[in-house]
């Protein structure tokens, strides 16, 4: 029987590699060779990834793609929904992609797992933990803290009470392992790392010595335990910023931030080249104001509304204090959305929804007269739905930018502009 291999022509939008028959591979890249039996013939944009946890660990999905592949792979994302979708995109820049190093934030799994504490992201399809050794994607301030992080937890563990005797058939004089569970959320901001421990117990004298201890040994930000009732600072010898367009906005915990400074960069250039010359912006899901203290300054006055509380205070108060016209509204757009007589008051709207879009405020939009809508997106699927209605309404897509802010991740996003 011969065996007549098969190229692979593209990457699908879950990272597995397509033949022109419809055959499916892993970890392929385009132009490879896929045999009869499944091996892989490496093509000329196949590389070795660069992380020893790949093919492991669920966080990355395209480490064997060149950088040439990996772009278009990013940029056919993008504009795949946007052709389906029948958008007419009158331009598609070249896609943005982040550097390695970059992500300044990462939520990981800590877990007890054959007698050891391991921290790291799940297996792809698994709840299994993978222990992280290094991650080529993570800013180096997030991957030398891990082993310390650890430490720290087993201590806690053991104050926490989940302590178990040593394994069966386990070396004479081991030490009691730990019984462990927790969800850990790091981010880089002004003044450090912010760290945030949710779902492990930790009381008493001894637990609280011990994270002040770490605190001050790592010369932490701020060090957060959630033990059910919500985030509780131990640690915090200075209020937590996150400066954005030069200015130092509150921290709350688990805020939501750019994944990387290159990314944010990226997309709040997009919005401030598109909304030049707008008199008053309506920056809705504005979070901390990302977009809002971009945009505003003495030609532009900003409207940010967010539905989380202590964010959209966290916005105002930076704005106050840096004397710029932004004002932010604590609403729930997805509950209450601006409604198209509220629309009207302004010249141009940002928006950047959660990864399920925007569908009731899309459609308050549509029945506005907004001349420019800049719509930036996670999910390039419900942008497109949601895009429909801006066309259907009149709108046309003038601009389209693909941003892979998750470097190796089939994660992409995209900023977007529509002009009546």
């Amino acid at each position: 029987m011969t065996d007549t291999p098969e190229e692979i022509i593209r990457i699908a939008a879950k990272g597995d590699g397509v033949t022109a028959s419809g055959r499916y591979a892993w970890g392929v890249a385009p132009g490879d060779l896929l045999h009869e039996d499944g091996r892989i013939e490496p093509g000329p944009h196949h590389v070795t990834p660069p992380c020893r946890h790949f093919g492991q660990c669920g966080g990355c999905q395209l480490q064997q793609l060149d950088e040439e592949s990996l772009a278009n792979f990013v940029e056919a994302r993008v504009a795949n929904v946007s052709t389906s979708q029948e958008l007419g995109a009158e331009l598609i820049t070249p896609p943005h992609l982040s550097p390695p190093a970059s992500r300044r934030r990462a939520s990981l799994r800590a877990e007890s797992s054959q007698g050891r504490v391991v921290i790291g992201y799940r297996e792809a399809k698994s709840h299994r933990v993978v222990e992280l050794a290094e991650c080529p994607v993570l800013v180096p301030e997030i991957v030398s803290i891990m082993p310390h992080l650890r430490k720290l937890l087993i201590r806690l563990g053991q104050q926490d009470g989940a302590v178990r005797g040593p394994r069966r058939g386990a070396p004479k004089g081991k030490h009691a392992h730990v019984k462990l569970a927790a969800d850990l959320e790091l981010t880089l901001v002004d003044q450090g790392l912010d760290v945030g421990i949710k779902g492990l117990r930790a009381e008493g004298l001894a637990a609280t010595e011990a994270m002040l201890d770490f605190s001050r040994e790592h010369a932490l930000a701020r060090l957060t335990l959630d033990q059910g009732y919500g985030p509780e600072a131990v640690w915090e010898p200075e209020p937590v910023t996150m400066t954005l367009a030069g200015v130092a906005v509150p921290f709350p915990p688990a805020s939501f931030v750019q994944a990387t400074q290159d990314g944010e960069d990226a997309l709040t250039g997009a919005a401030k080249e598109w909304l030049a010359g707008c008199p008053t912006v309506a920056d809705l899901f504005s979070g901390l104001g990302t977009f809002a203290f971009a945009l505003a300054g003495p030609d532009t006055k900003v409207l940010a509304v967010e539905a989380a509380r202590d964010t959209s205070l966290a916005c105002n108060a930076a704005a106050a204090r840096a004397q710029l016209p932004v004002h932010a509204l604590h609403r729930d757009l997805f509950r209450n959305p601006l409604l198209a007589d509220e629309l009207n008051r302004f010249s141009a709207v940002v928006l950047d929804p959660p990864r399920a879009g925007a569908r009731e405020q899309v459609e308050r939009i549509a029945d506005s007269n907004v001349a420019r809508v800049v719509y930036i997106s996670c999910n390039p699927s419900s942008w497109a739905r949601d895009a429909a209605l801006l066309i259907d309404a009149g709108y046309k897509l003038q601009e389209l930018r693909p941003v892979g802010q998750f470097r190796w991740s089939t994660h992409v996003e995209l900023a977007s502009l529509f002009v009546r």
